[in-house]
């Protein structure tokens, strides 16, 4: 995505256990949006250490059911067709949060709501779907790729496109331009 728009960052992973900052965050009553923005924060700050004079972004999304109850990426083609069970015929909302980290710490910040609306998906398009998008949709939490087949899950979009690609991303090119990171 930042590529795409002519931006080209060194990629490096964070290696942060994901499921562990979700179930302790969980545990102290944080909400969806407090989950999304901590994880793109621990992911800045990891890397922003051991890199302090470089601007680091981190991102990371959540997905949450009409109930409240938020998904984790799929660990089986199973889990993801219950998910996308539990997503049919309703609105999942996606939180799609950003952090810029200099020198050890976070410096800007930016999280993007979109509402999805789910069509009724039967089992005869789950099973051509998961055929065709397993296992690449098992790294995508919300179980698609919105620029890919995943599109056909949706009858509305109310939000971003690029943050449901999984970062906030006009807001963040403006914070780079502003810290003169890119030419304005």
């Amino acid at each position: 995505m930042l590529a795409a728009a002519g931006v080209h960052p060194e990629i490096l992973p964070a290696s942060v256990d994901e499921h562990a900052i979700k179930g302790a965050l969980c545990s102290a009553g944080a909400t969806p949006r407090d989950i999304a923005d901590q994880l793109a924060e621990t992911k800045a700050v990891r890397i922003s250490a051991s890199h302090p004079d470089a601007l680091v972004i981190g991102s990371d999304s959540v997905v949450t059911l009409v109930n409240g109850a938020m998904l984790d990426k799929p660990e089986s083609l199973a889990e993801a067709r219950r998910h996308l069970e539990a997503m049919s015929g309703t609105v999942v909302t996606l939180i799609s949060a950003a952090v810029v980290a200099e020198a050890g710490g976070p410096v800007w910040r930016h999280c993007d709501v979109a509402r999805l609306h789910v069509r009724p998906l039967s089992p005869a398009f789950l099973d051509r779907y998961l055929a065709q998008e397993w296992p690449a949709i098992s790294h995508c939490v919300g179980c698609f790729r919105i620029e890919g087949m995943g599109v056909q899950l949706f009858d509305r979009i109310d939000g971003d496109y690029f943050a449901i690609l999984g970062m906030p991303l006009i807001p963040t090119l403006s914070y780079l331009r502003l810290r003169e990171a890119m030419p304005a």
